[in-house]
């Protein structure tokens, strides 16, 4: 694939894909503010109980197997297949395990709704299922147009039948109804929209090759699961359900800004990065652009997020979740390396080394296994700052390898992210004063948010920042295209 073409496809791709997550994540930050006020934090925190059984069932289900369809260069329609069987069976499987297990599940939380809960938010396993290998042909053809197009009518449905739900009275309820609805569009969609079916044909011989690549990004997607939801079953466990309301809010705000940063790049970029697995000069430079930029998008907007944090929750979500602000606040600085962190590791995925990146990923585990021993007892504050530390020792231990591959490592990395640091000091100090001696909930919000962009901006424009002229440059293409 020559330069030209595969700089156009990467473009193309960046445009599509950033038009699905912020289309899609804009739809979810509407639907979550009407959700809050209505319902309330412990209906929240009776679905953040259920999260890891979801989340550890739904990894099973895939077993990294998606991702080696995309990095795989000399896939086949048996392969396809053998996928596609593959996960439905996993999935009738695990389903009949919750509906089995939900009685223990709801003895444990001592929360008796739990049952119904678990039952009927787990066929949601079994219909992704079905989407599971059309959204990897899309994503091998970079045809993520399509994928935009099926994100967005799910958050569109899903959110107006759980918003509809909600206001029927339904509670936690209509969070299911969401949820559900969600995953039966985007199943639906992407048939309709992809050109490829099943033969319902399965290889033992095309299973083991896969798996062998599979099992790695499997092991380390459980290990990964396990460790971000297992707060969520000590918060269940041993505080009353609102903290658990609290946290899942605080978590999913920061997640909703920074992982919508990376997904962007990441969903892009990683099928490009295989195509030059074994280019190295390319492979750099894609991705020590894709650190730059990360960083120019998501360092501010963290910090931004949290110096408004006040008059983002009382007017969005009102005075009930106002003992939301100080974990928001933290949880944001918990991201602020999340891009980059992710970044560094899907580089090892992208030039098949998912041996790597289950060994890079195994070794933070006494990291996050000291801090939840320290954290957890000292309460809810404690827990959120201790994601703090962990996540900015965890992006040292992630560039350690790409650092010692290609010679772009944790040090490269931070001196490219100077400049960002230097321009989002600036911009804090206007911010903080802002919402010093403004007491106006809504002039702090917009005049701290369009000031606040403005001088980060215009430190950029001063330090000569490439990235903005890049980001401008690329919008620009797009518009002629």
């Amino acid at each position: 694939m020559h330069n030209t073409s595969l700089k156009s496809i990467a473009t193309k791709g960046v445009f599509w894909s950033a038009i699905d997550k912020f289309a899609v994540q804009i739809g979810q930050f509407i639907v979550s503010v009407v959700l809050a006020r209505i319902l309330l934090p412990e209906d929240f925190g009776l679905i953040g109980m259920l999260a890891i059984f979801m989340a550890l069932s739904q990894t099973f289900i895939e077993s990294g197997l998606g991702v080696c369809l995309i990095q795989r260069q000399n896939r086949t329609e048996i392969d396809f297949s053998t996928v596609f069987v593959f996960n439905l069976w996993v999935s009738s499987f695990f389903y009949l395990v919750l509906f089995f297990s939900a009685p223990y599940i709801s003895t444990f939380f001592n929360q008796p709704q739990l049952t119904d809960l678990v039952r009927v938010l787990g066929l949601s396993l079994f219909i992704n299922a079905f989407a599971i290998v059309q959204k990897s042909k899309l994503t091998i053809a970079m045809d993520f147009k399509s994928i935009a197009k099926s994100n967005v009518l799910s958050v569109i449905l899903g959110g107006l039948c759980g918003v509809l739900s909600a206001i029927k009275g339904y509670g936690v309820w209509s969070l299911v109804v969401q949820s559900l609805v969600w995953s039966l569009t985007t199943t639906v969609s992407l048939w309709f929209l992809s050109s490829w079916s099943p033969s319902l044909s399965f290889s033992k011989k095309s299973f083991r090759s896969l798996f062998g690549y599979g099992s790695k990004i499997l092991i380390s997607g459980l290990y990964a699961q396990l460790l971000n939801n297992v707060y969520n079953i000590c918060l269940g466990r041993f505080y009353p359900t609102a903290s658990l309301g609290y946290y899942t809010r605080a978590k999913s705000f920061a997640d909703l800004s920074g992982g919508t940063i990376v997904s962007i790049i990441q969903q892009a970029t990683f099928p490009v990065l295989t195509v030059v697995q074994h280019d190295k000069e390319k492979l750099v430079s894609i991705y020590s652009r894709m650190i730059r930029m990360s960083a120019f998008l998501i360092i501010p907007l963290m910090t931004l997020i949290a110096l408004l944090a006040k008059p983002i929750v009382i007017l969005l979500f009102t005075e009930k979740w106002i003992f939301l602000i100080p974990f928001l606040q933290w949880m944001v600085f918990s991201r602020v390396f999340l891009p980059m962190s992710v970044i560094n590791m899907s580089l090892l995925n992208a030039i098949g080394r998912s041996d790597l990146y289950l060994k890079v990923d195994l070794s933070k585990l006494p990291l996050t296994v000291l801090a939840m021993i320290i954290t957890i007892p000292l309460g809810l504050k404690a827990i959120i700052i201790g994601h703090v530390v962990t996540s900015a020792i965890a992006f040292v231990i992630n560039a350690y390898l790409p650092g010692k591959l290609y010679g772009y490592g944790v040090i490269a990395q931070l001196k490219d992210m100077l400049p960002v640091f230097a321009a989002t000091v600036g911009m804090a100090i206007l911010v903080f004063a802002i919402t010093s001696f403004v007491d106006n909930l809504i002039v702090q919000l917009f005049l701290g948010a369009i000031l606040g962009t403005i001088t980060y901006l215009f430190i950029c424009w001063l330090l000569k920042l490439e990235e903005p002229k890049e980001a401008w440059k690329v919008l620009l293409k797009l518009k002629k295209n």
